[in-house]
C-alpha cells in the first residue's frame, strides 16, 4: 500500500526561525554546553535566550497573553532539532514550558486553560513540565505505578515521578496517574502539601536539572483533572520531539567527526583514508538521514491530523550508534555519548548498502590523496554532512 507524500519545502517562517536558532546554537549552545555540562547545571541566560523566540507562546491563545497561531508539530520538530544540534540539554530544560502549553492545548477544558496557562505568557524562562517517568527499569507509560484515588470532590495521589526537567524551577506540573479505571493527568502546583522535589543525579542531561518528584497523600481538586486526556497522543508526540532532539545531536556528532578523521593522523596518513573509518562515517551519515526523514513524516502526519504514533519510534534509538568518538574528557564526544545514553530504546534504523557510494563522495572521506596530480594530505575545506517502547524524556513538545 502506497503511503502519501509529505512537502519537505520550509515556509517563510520556518526559514528565518531555523536560521535564527542554528546561529544560537552555533554560536552560544554548543560552545558553553560543556561548561554547564560539568558544572550540571543549567545557564539562565541560554534558557531565556531560547524562551526568547516565544515557542510556549504560539500556541496559546492570545486572550490568555500567548500568539494565538495554529498548532505546528513541524515547525515545533524542526525547532527542537536545530537547539538540539547545539546542545540537548538546554534544548530539553527550556522546552518543557512548551510541552506542558501544549498538554493543556490539547487536554484542558477552557477554565482550566485560563485557571494555569497565563503564568507562563513570559518570554523570559518560567517552569512547567510533565510528569511522566518513573524510576523502574521495568516502566511502562500505559500501566503508571503513580495512583490517583477518588475521594469526593478530590484525587489524592500517591507514587514517584522521575527525570523531570527543570522541575525545581516549575510553578506547576502535569502529572500522569493511573485510577480504578484508566491512565488520568492532573494539573499538580509545585508548593502542593505532599510533594517532595529531589535533585536526580545523571550520566546524560546533566545540565537539564531533572530532578524526582515524590507524591504522598497529594490531595488534588476533581476540577484539576484534565477531562480530555488521551495518552496515546501525549506518548505519540512525545516521541516525535525526543526524536527530534536524537537528530540535531547526533547531527553535531557527524559535524565533529567529518574533520576530525580528516585530520587526526595514524601511520603517516589522515585515518579518513582507512576504508573502515569513511565507511563508519558514511553510515552515521546514512541513517542520521533515516533517522531525520522519519521525523519530518511523523511531524508532518501530526500536524495534518493523520495517524502518526508509530512514525516517530524508530528514529530516537538509532542515536545509540551514533556517537562514535574518542571517550576522552578533552573531546565533547564523551558529552555526546552520555546524553544519548538517557534515550530510551526502541527499533534502530537499518544500514543501507549505500554506504560504499556515499562514502566516494567528494567531501574527503574515503578518497586517497597520493594520486598523481593530487598532493598526498587530507582537504581542508568543508565537509558535506547529510542532506539537510519506554517513556519519554521530552514530554509532548511538538
Amino acid at each position: 500500500m502506497s503511503t502519501p507524500l509529505f512537502d519537505l519545502t520550509l515556509t517563510e517562517e520556518q526559514r528565518i526561525t531555523r536560521e535564527s536558532m542554528r546561529r544560537l546554537a552555533r554560536d552560544t549552545l554548543s560552545n558553553q554546553a560543556r561548561a554547564a555540562d560539568d558544572a550540571a547545571a543549567a545557564d539562565a541566560g541560554l534558557l531565556d535566550a531560547i524562551s526568547g523566540f516565544g515557542l510556549a507562546l504560539m500556541p496559546m491563545p492570545e486572550a490568555l497573553g500567548g500568539v494565538g497561531m495554529p498548532r505546528s508539530p513541524l515547525s515545533n520538530a524542526l525547532a527542537v532539532e536545530d537547539l538540539a544540534q547545539g546542545d540537548m540539554s538546554h534544548t530539553l530544560a527550556a522546552l518543557q514550558p512548551l510541552s506542558a502549553v501544549n498538554a493543556l492545548m490539547d487536554f484542558a477544558d477552557e477554565q482550566q486553560q485560563e485557571r494555569w496557562l497565563p503564568a507562563l505568557a513570559s518570554e523570559t524562562f518560567v517552569g512547567a513540565a510533565v510528569a511522566l517517568n518513573e524510576p523502574r527499569a521495568t516502566f511502562e507509560p500505559t500501566m503508571p505505578a503513580t495512583t490517583a484515588r477518588k475521594e469526593s470532590d478530590a484525587y489524592t495521589l500517591n507514587g514517584v515521578k522521575s527525570l523531570v526537567p527543570m522541575a525545581g524551577q516549575c510553578q506547576w506540573f502535569v502529572v500522569i496517574a493511573a485510577t480504578e479505571s484508566e491512565v488520568a493527568a492532573f494539573v499538580v502546583p509545585a508548593d502542593a502539601p505532599g510533594l517532595t522535589i529531589a535533585a536526580e543525579a545523571c550520566m546524560g542531561l546533566r545540565s537539564a536539572n531533572t530532578a524526582t518528584l515524590t507524591l504522598e497523600n497529594v490531595r488534588v481538586p476533581a476540577h484539576d483533572r484534565l477531562p480530555h486526556f488521551d495518552l496515546d497522543r501525549l506518548l505519540g508526540l512525545s516521541r516525535i520531539g525526543q526524536c527530534a532532539m536524537a537528530v540535531g545531536c547526533c547531527q553535531a556528532v557527524m559535524e565533529y567527526a567529518i574533520p576530525y578523521v580528516k585530520e587526526r593522523k595514524a601511520f603517516g596518513e589522515p585515518i579518513a583514508w582507512r576504508q573502515s573509518v569513511a565507511f563508519m562515517v558514511a553510515n552515521m551519515g546514512i541513517e542520521i538521514e533515516g533517522m531525520r526523514l522519519m521525523m519530518l513524516r511523523a511531524a508532518s502526519r501530526a500536524e495534518q491530523g493523520t495517524g502518526f504514533p508509530q512514525g516517530g519510534l524508530s528514529g530516537p534509538a538509532a542515536v545509540h550508534g551514533k556517537s562514535h568518538g574518542d571517550w576522552y574528557q578533552r573531546y565533547p564526544a564523551v558529552r555526546w555519548c552520555r546524553l544519548c545514553a538517557r534515550l530510551p530504546a526502541g527499533n534502530v534504523v537499518p544500514q543501507s548498502a549505500q554506504h560504499r557510494r556515499v562514502a566516494r563522495q567528494p567531501d574527503g572521506i574515503g578518497e586517497r590523496h597520493d594520486k598523481p596530480g593530487n598532493p598526498g594530505q587530507a582537504p581542508t575545506g568543508p565537509a558535506d554532512g547529510p542532506a539537510t517502547g519506554g517513556g519519554c524524556l521530552s514530554s509532548h513538545c511538538p
